[in-house]
Parts: structure tokens; sequence; C-alpha cells
């Protein structure tokens, strides 16, 4: 049987919903559609051939347990909509680096690494056999990100970065990986149907029927530890770019715009509340102003997106592709190695799976 072989770099609610997501639809019945997938099958792969071999962790409440229990351990706050039997994987403790800013030492209820070997990261991926690295570190996580993809590399794993850290979008980066032999996969993950994908469609709308498109801007609200943990401005520096570049980059021209703040409301836990405003002309200079609200449970929003990320990243490993992967980038990140229009970037992953484009 067909197998990918999948490890995480953090064990937080994005990882929750991923992991269920993998229960809930193993199943699912091939050449169906379901929510949030672009395939059953994609490419030769089920979701139930993807399997969890290892998982990294700062969380000391985390860290020793099977990955089952520690996807539902505080203050993991995702939705639990499938059971997750035991997997026997037991979470590795991992660097701290500037993964954990100092307002997030609390929350995260990190141990202390003071004694920990950073080459245990590279052992660990080679003794399970890791085919897939996927990036889950916090917003702001610089160095530890470039520790994980050189980590990546030395192990010989494909490396999805979810996070908005430029890797597979940085030249410098993608070259790395090309002589390493093996694909990356970035940057900063595109939701099924987050702010981003809604921002865009309102913008692309708007100059395909002619309007003029003034400023625009776009306010998060959320309750999770990721939302704390941009409540710091010197950590949103990269996010801020991959949001706004991802709407900018439709318009021919300089749009005024301001992506957020993200701000923290504790009680809202793992849902995301997003306003986005629109202001153009049309026709006779006449004004035009749209305003709109997306509320979504945050972590499941992402977790498909991924799910199709891990099958792109092994089907790029079994045709021996390396360096940065374009055609499944451009649909699933918002800061890709080449922008597209959204349907153009379906299209091309499309022709990608189907062996018709290179990248």
């Amino acid at each position: 049987m067909p197998e990918i072989r999948v490890a995480l770099v953090g064990v937080g609610n994005s990882a929750s919903a991923l992991i269920q997501g993998t229960q809930y639809y193993k199943n699912a019945e091939e050449n169906t559609t379901v929510p949030g997938l672009m395939h059953v099958n994609f490419g030769g792969y089920h979701i139930r051939d993807i399997k969890f071999v290892a998982a990294f962790e700062v969380n000391k409440a985390k860290i020793g347990k099977d990955l089952s229990e520690a996807v539902f351990t505080k203050p993991n706050c995702a939705v639990k909509f499938s059971a997750v039997p035991r997997l026997g994987v037991k979470v590795s403790p991992a660097p701290i680096l500037d993964g954990v800013a100092p307002h997030m030492r609390e929350p995260f209820n990190v141990y202390d690494d003071s004694n920990y070997d950073k080459a245990n990261v590279v052992k660990v991926l080679k003794e399970t056999k890791t085919q897939v690295l996927v990036n889950y570190l916090p917003v702001g996580s610089h160095e530890a990100t470039r520790f994980y993809a050189q980590a990546a590399m030395d192990a010989g794993c494909a490396f999805v970065n979810c996070m908005p850290e430029f890797i597979g979008s940085d030249s410098e980066w993608a070259k790395r990986f090309e002589n390493a032999g093996v694909p990356v996969l970035g940057d900063d993950i595109k939701s099924q149907v987050g702010a981003t994908i809604l921002h865009r469609t309102l913008v692309r709308l708007c100059l395909d029927r002619g309007v003029i498109v003034d400023e625009t801007y776009q306010l998060n609200l959320g309750g999770d530890t990721d939302f704390l943990n941009m409540t710091v401005e010197e950590r949103l520096k990269t996010k801020r770019i991959s949001k706004t570049e991802a709407v900018t980059s439709l318009v021919p021209y300089e749009l005024p715009t301001r992506i957020g703040p993200s701000d923290y409301v504790g009680f809202l836990e793992n849902k995301k509340i997003c306003y986005l405003t629109l202001k153009g002309r049309k026709f006779g200079d006449r004004p035009i102003t749209i305003n709109a609200k997306l509320e979504v449970e945050d972590s499941p929003n992402s977790a498909g997106v991924v799910i199709d990320l891990i099958r792109a990243a092994k089907i790029a490993l079994d045709r021996k592709i390396s360096g940065a992967l374009l055609s499944m980038a451009a649909y699933a990140f918002k800061h890709p190695p080449i922008q597209v229009p959204d349907p153009v970037a379906r299209q091309w992953t499309e022709d990608w799976i189907a062996g018709k484009r290179e990248r």
C-alpha cells in the first residue's frame, strides 16, 4: 500500500485539525467531492495514505505524549470533529530558538531546552524515515523556520512551510533545496475559504468588471495562541508582507492597503472573524463600497489544503522533482514563488497532477 510518512513541527491547533481530518476522511470514496479537498485521490494518493511518524514540540505538557493525546492538550482549543486513535507516535522535544516570544513562554508552557542537542531533530527524521516535514511554527519564527528547513534537507525530506517565513519563495533557499535533491512548498498557507482568498476574490471581481479599486483594508480577530502570539508587532513583519502581497499582486497599479492588525480576543478561542472593506469607482466615477464579514473555525479551514500539500510533496519526491514547486504553491500559499489569479493556479495544479506541467 502507498504511504506518506509525515513529521510535524508544532502540535498546536492546526496540527490537531490536520490529524483529525485524516481520520475523518480515511474512508472517503474516491471520485467523490468532499468538503475542503481538491480530490479524495490526489495523484494516486488517498487521505488515508498519510501516516504521522514524528512530531516536535516545546510545550512540556505535550512532550512525551502520544500524538493522538497531544493534539487535544491545552492550550489547544480547536474543535473536536473526529476521534483520533492512538497513533504510536511520541511527541519529541524541540529546540526553542526564536519560536517562542517572551510573552508566549507561559501560554506555551515551554520546557527548559538548555541541554537539548539540536542534532536530535535530523536524527529523529532519519530514524522515522520521514518523507515530508510540515512546519507549523508560530508567526515570527525566523531562525527556527530556517533551522527546520535545513534539517529537512539534511534528512532528505520534502518541506511544507505553512508559516509566513520566506523559504519556498526565496530563490536562494529554493536553490539550496534543489541542490539537496528535495522539494520545498511555501510560503504561508492559504485557507480553504479564509480572509486572503475572500479578499483576493473581491478585488479580482472588481478588476474583471472594470472597477478601479482605490483603497482596501482587512481586520482580523481571534482568540487562540496564534492571535496572542501576533499581539507583538515585531513578529508580524513577514506576515504583513505575505498577506498584503497576496492582494496587491492582482492589481496593476499602486493600491493603498492595510492588512491587519490581528487582534486577540480570548473568548473567541479558535474562531476567526475577518472584516473587509473595499472602496472603488465604477462607471461615471461613481463610488462603490463593499463591506464583508467572514467568520470561521480557523484551524480546520487550512487543514484540507495541507492534506493536499502533503500529497503534492510526495508526488514531487516520486517524480524526483527538487527545489520550489510552483503550480501547487500558487494555489495553496499567500506568498508563493509566482503569484497568479486563483483560477489559473487551480488549473496549473490540475495540470501538474496529471503530469502536464514540470512543477
